[in-house]
């Protein structure tokens, strides 16, 4: 490349960066932050070259001063002050705490394989995915823009499960296996609902003109959802005590206490006896 190219390429990437919107945190310090996090609330796992011990006081102020960092590149967009923001966001974590024992508990009850709640916590992919999205979703709500994004899309990489921020999901959650699992930004999700791993659940749309609209199915308490079931469309209900079945594809409501499944066709192949010589 020549000094004038060089130049002129400087001036390129001068011009693009004045035309962005917004400046992020890190990726690094987002995953970072919501691992210490988890971490925090549940210290079954330990890192090899142990760290200084501390109280827990003290690990929880470093976590508000880790969010306060990360919300600096954020403040022209914020609408509320950030320690009023701060102060939302770290009172909502009790309640957080009790969400994903609740959920933990449920992969623990309901899966044959699990060996203690403490696997879960430290193993599963469900959880870890879980965990993320219900802080993300509670940053989302305090008015964080872009950050909560920013975790879920980073549990997403760890775990290969999708969960918008924006999705509302209720007590008692578990997804099982996981890797594939989409769950759209308007998804409703009721009480004590399963998930296998390949589930979609998303719109029939995607026109950006539909971005305020309800476009995700909502699913019921008590409902199981299987392999690789699809299920679209904002005005899709999933009944209460409902069972879908693997690979189904669903765009329309079911009522509760329904049973959906793909039917596989068999047929047994014509072959010849082997010729005898």
């Amino acid at each position: 490349m020549t000094a004038t190219q060089q130049s002129l390429f400087f001036e390129r990437l001068n011009a693009q960066n004045e035309k962005y919107r917004y400046k992020l945190p890190s990726r690094q310090d987002a995953g970072k932050f919501i691992q210490n996090l988890i971490n925090f609330l549940f210290p079954i796992s330990k890192d090899c070259p142990s760290c200084p011990a501390k109280d827990l006081a003290m690990k929880y102020a470093d976590l508000r001063n880790d969010l306060d960092c990360m919300l600096q590149p954020l403040l022209p967009q914020l609408e509320r002050d950030k320690e009023e923001i701060l102060d939302e966001v770290f009172a909502q974590i009790p309640g957080i705490y009790e969400a994903l024992l609740a959920d933990a508990k449920s992969i623990t009850d309901n899966d044959p394989a699990s060996v203690s709640i403490e696997e879960v916590i430290s193993v599963y992919p469900g959880f870890m995915a879980i965990a993320t999205y219900r802080f993300a979703n509670s940053f989302a709500k305090a008015g964080i823009p872009l950050l909560p994004r920013m975790l879920t899309e980073f549990a997403h990489s760890q775990t290969g499960i999708d969960i918008h921020p924006n999705a509302t999901i209720g007590h008692s959650f578990f997804i099982d296996h996981g890797t594939g699992v989409v769950i759209g930004e308007t998804t409703y999700i009721g009480n004590n609902v399963k998930l296998y791993q390949g589930v979609t659940l998303g719109a029939t749309h995607v026109s950006k003109s539909l971005a305020s609209h309800k476009r995700h199915p909502t699913i019921e308490d008590n409902v199981v959802v299987y392999a690789n079931a699809t299920i679209l469309g904002g005005e899709t209900v999933i009944g209460h005590d409902s069972i879908i079945g693997g690979n189904a594809w669903l765009t329309k409501s079911v009522p509760p206490y329904s049973l959906v499944y793909h039917q596989s066709k068999i047929e047994i192949r014509q072959h010849s006896a082997p010729s005898v010589t």
